[in-house]
């Protein structure tokens, strides 16, 4: 008789290697032919609503490792949600609008003056649609499963036209308007911007000290004072208006070769070292209130600069501040309180124009020179250097930016900037401090500047009348909304002013029946930012407020922020009920990835050469609220930690074969007392796995999972437990009370995983016996047991047991090492326990089986002292049993199997 083939050893088809990237697709079609998507709504139609919504990724280009980990993230909510007793449809967006579109089609050879705005419009519309469908194979890839078929896309029709209602809802209550005001000019861009828009980066820079003489002292000053200004930005002198002191600062006249140099006193030194002024003195020192309305002489033109006083100047530079009202905030602010024009002599290209005399036709950048060499002979330059300091800079084209006041129109985010300030305390914030960050960007936050100077995007929908009053009326949207509805935004570039409006308007401006038409472009930010409007409050399975907003931190001053403002504005409550933002991906090194570095990985090289899974399992690894780091090294690591979850889900499913879940079971009270520790501690995973999953702590979820399997179950239970599945009887209790726990253990263990994991959790599924739900996902998350007194008891004594096995192992382990035996089988412990130890161990049965050695004696006194108990390894007594491997002293009992020890003797009889 061949011993070998009475043992039980493990049997199934659910392979070692998981050959993810082959097997992944073949797991995604399934998915797609079953409908999955569609029978998980079907499963759980009927039941509370959880809805995250989609903040929708730009369809321009490959994914990045960002919308890898993303996108991860969203799913691993919205399939933990959708087998956690919640209705959570997933429906996933695309915004669509905007310049880096325009650019795409330029570089690509497409002659924008060579065809009409609308001709070009359609050319954007296919390329960006092309994107999106681009983009959605590769989502699919990750295993995002979702409403594909019918995602969002800003540029459809029956979104454009939401978009349009909710601009006329917040025009309705005078909340959009027209102004001339300083705004982010991108002349890279040619557009204005928002601060979502900017990002800031290092730039060199001109700076400048530049005295502005005295003209008109008000008997406090003489006329051979000047006050002198600070700046970074030389060519806003020649549109120097204004000149702004502090009522609360004193100023002191520094004397130097008989002229009088008015700064704050606080910074005399500074300004004398800057300067290198070595024999200057100081002289008078006033109140800075008794500049106001000094008149000074503007350094280049025959023109005044008014003193006034401003609430942003500080004790910094000099304490005196160069203002030109058409290129600042606080200079547009200060000048409109004191009656100055708004003087912008810079055009749409960031070219100086003939209002800039002496300078026209200069590149801004380019005329910083110019201007400092006309100040030097003016007599006004008083130093020059150059200095490194964070500047803003156009996001998508990475140059710098400047503020420039032109006609724009603006979202008036003050007038209802306390209801926005009040929305944000009463939603969740994962992390915390973006509670603090959002709010810190409203409560000084100024008007949104929500038009844009491009042809790609939503027009506004704006008419001027015959003298250019402005037309927004509420009769104006319903009707444009109804034409963007049917035919799309581009029908405003295809008709005529009088042919979008509705039949026989008139207007009391336009006696003759004449209109025009605004030619700006809504903020991409007003899109996405509408999508609450768009979607949430319009889709009939979703619901407005969502319950989750999950993007990147980025999104703190872009969707979060532009969905904020246009739900309160509109119904005065927030869209969403809880976000969860994200760090950055950075490479191993902890720098940003980057094409011109060469340090970028793509989702889809980690997907061909690992699989989806292991990107999967490795956001899931990560610290996601903080930047991230992501190497090869990173994925070789996860997939490492991937094998050993896998081939302990193997494990288990190898040693179900012909186990009959409902014949076989073993009740829990017959349980022996190491398998009833091990069914409560599933149950406690259970439990704890939920709270994080709820918590959106997935790293917990890994850890959990992660050590449960290497720790829990290989280390211990399916290590000790070899010597019953496969030695014992197939129908011996021991072996039905093992095979108990497992089928259980699995059934959970894959459960918990499969938000994670679903490729794999959906393909061992397929080998649990008994199962005959088509698929893991249209199954239920086992509820969390309350783990009662008794349980908790009986955990504590079996982790004290655990803590005392470690002992026994390393004290095998440095027999191993001594050569004085091999596998632990080989081994006979002499034990000295201390008393608790002895008094632990008097009660647990097996004890060797459990400690996986031949033998035990309990001694007075043992070779070594450990913590728990004092030790000696020896080798085992008699000789070892063919099939179990065991000594023993009493083989051959049975002539008829002189090798076997007595239990395998009686297993093999009754065969």
């Amino acid at each position: 008789m061949e011993y070998k083939d009475t043992l039980l050893m493990m049997k199934t088809e659910f392979l070692m290697r998981g050959n993810l990237p082959k097997r992944e697709p073949d797991m995604q079609a399934r998915w797609n032919e079953m409908n999955l998507y569609e029978a998980v709504q079907e499963k759980n139609a009927g039941k509370p609503a959880f809805i995250l919504h989609d903040g929708p990724p730009y369809a321009n280009g490959d994914i990045h490792m960002g919308h890898g980990l993303n996108k991860v993230l969203k799913d691993i909510v919205v399939r933990y949600k959708s087998m956690n007793g919640f209705r959570s449809p997933y429906v996933p967006g695309w915004d669509t609008h905007g310049l880096p579109i325009e650019t795409a089609l330029q570089k690509a050879g497409v002659d924008r003056k060579s065809m009409s705005v609308a001709e070009f419009r359609e050319l954007c519309a296919k390329y960006a649609l092309e994107q999106v469908d681009h983009q959605r194979e590769q989502f699919k890839r990750l295993g995002v499963l979702g409403d594909y078929d019918n995602p969002y896309i800003t540029l459809q029709p029956e979104f454009e036209a939401a978009q349009i209602r909710l601009f006329g809802d917040m025009a309705n209550k005078g909340y959009i308007y027209k102004g001339k005001k300083p705004v982010y000019w991108s002349p890279s861009s040619e557009s204005a911007l928002a601060e979502a828009e900017i990002e800031y980066q290092d730039k060199r820079s001109a700076a400048i000290y530049v005295a502005f003489q005295v003209m008109d002292g008000k008997n406090i000053l003489e006329p051979t004072d000047h006050f002198v200004i600070w700046t970074t930005t030389p060519w806003t002198i020649p549109a120097n208006l204004g000149i702004s002191v502090s009522g609360e600062l004193t100023y002191a006249r520094i004397e130097h070769e008989g002229k009088g140099y008015i700064v704050a006193e606080t910074l005399v030194p500074e300004v004398i070292e800057a300067l290198g002024w070595e024999d200057a003195t100081v002289g008078r020192i006033f109140n800075g209130a008794d500049f106001e309305y000094i008149k000074a002489k503007h350094p280049l033109y025959d023109r005044e600069s008014l003193v006034m006083l401003g609430d942003h100047v500080t004790a910094e530079a000099t304490g005196v501040v160069h203002t030109a009202p058409g290129h600042g905030e606080d200079d547009f602010r200060i000048g409109q309180a004191y009656g100055l024009d708004i003087l912008c002599p810079v055009d749409d290209k960031g070219v100086m124009t003939a209002e800039a005399p002496g300078f026209e036709g200069l590149f801004y950048e380019d005329a910083n020179k110019e201007i400092g060499v006309a100040l030097e002979e003016a007599g006004a330059l008083l130093k020059l250097s150059f200095i490194k300091h964070s500047y803003p800079h156009d996001w998508r084209t990475k140059k710098p930016v400047i503020f420039r006041a032109t006609p724009q129109w603006f979202a008036s985010i003050k007038d209802f900037r306390a209801e926005i300030l009040d929305e944000i305390k009463e939603v969740q914030w994962v992390p915390e401090w973006g509670e603090t960050r959002l709010h810190n960007m409203f409560k000084d936050r100024g008007d949104w500047v929500i038009s844009r100077q491009r042809a790609w995007g939503v027009p506004l929908p704006i008419f001027y009348a015959e003298d250019g009053t402005e037309i927004v009326t509420p009769e104006t949207i319903d009707h444009i909304a109804n034409l963007f509805a049917a035919h799309g935004s581009n029908v405003w570039y295809e008709r005529e002013a009088a042919d979008l409006l509705p039949e026989g308007f008139t207007h009391p401006a336009s006696p003759n029946g004449i209109f025009k038409k605004e030619t700006d472009i809504m903020d991409v930010w007003f899109d996405s930012g509408s999508s609450h409007a768009g979607v949430l409050a319009t889709r009939p399975e979703l619901e407005r407020p969502a319950d989750l907003y999950l993007e990147g931190s980025d999104q703190y001053r872009g969707w979060f922020n532009s969905s904020l403002s246009t739900a309160v504005a509109t119904t005065g409550k927030a869209p969403y009920k809880a976000v969860v933002s994200h760090g950055f991906v950075l490479d191993g090194q902890g720098r940003k990835m980057s094409k011109s570095i060469g340090n970028t990985i793509a989702p889809i090289q980690i997907m061909q050469q690992f699989g989806a899974e292991i990107l999967r399992l490795w956001v899931a690894s990560v610290d996601y609220q903080s930047d991230v780091r992501a190497s090869m090294d990173n994925f070789k690591q996860v997939s490492e930690s991937y094998r050993k979850i896998r081939n302990t889900v193997r494990f288990l499913l190898g040693n179900l074969d012909q186990f009959d879940h409902t014949a076989h079971r073993v009740a829990f009270a017959d349980l022996p007392e190491s398998d009833r520790f091990m069914r409560t501690k599933l149950d406690q995973l259970v439990g704890k796995v939920k709270a994080a999953y709820d918590a959106y702590d997935f790293m917990a979820v890994y850890q959990l999972l992660h050590n449960f399997c290497v720790l829990d179950l290989s280390s211990f239970y399916l290590d000790y437990t070899k010597d019953i599945l496969y030695i014992e009887k197939e129908d011996a209790p021991a072996r039905r009370a093992v095979q108990t726990v497992m089928y259980d253990t699995v059934v959970t263990l894959l459960q918990l995983m499969a938000p994670v994991l679903p490729h794999t959790a959906d393909e061992a599924w397929e080998f649990v016996p008994g199962v005959e739900t088509a698929s893991i996902f249209l199954t239920d998350l086992p509820e969390a047991p309350e783990v009662t007194e008794e349980g908790l008891t009986l955990i504590a004594k079996w982790n004290s047991f655990l803590v005392f096995r470690d002992d026994v192992l390393k004290a095998l382990e440095e027999a191993r090492a001594e050569k004085l035996v091999g596998k632990t089988l080989e081994a006979k412990l002499e034990l000295a326990p201390n008393d608790e130890t002895k008094a632990l161990l008097a009660t647990i049965d097996h004890l060797e089986q459990l400690l996986q050695v031949s033998q035990i004696e309990f001694v007075a006194s043992a070779e070594k002292s450990y913590g728990t108990t004092g030790i000696t390894v020896l080798k085992a007594d008699g000789e070892k049993c063919e099939r179990c491997w065991t000594y023993s002293t009493e083989l051959g009992q049975d002539p008829a199997h002189p090798t076997l020890c007595p239990r395998c003797t009686e297993v093999v009889n009754s065969l």
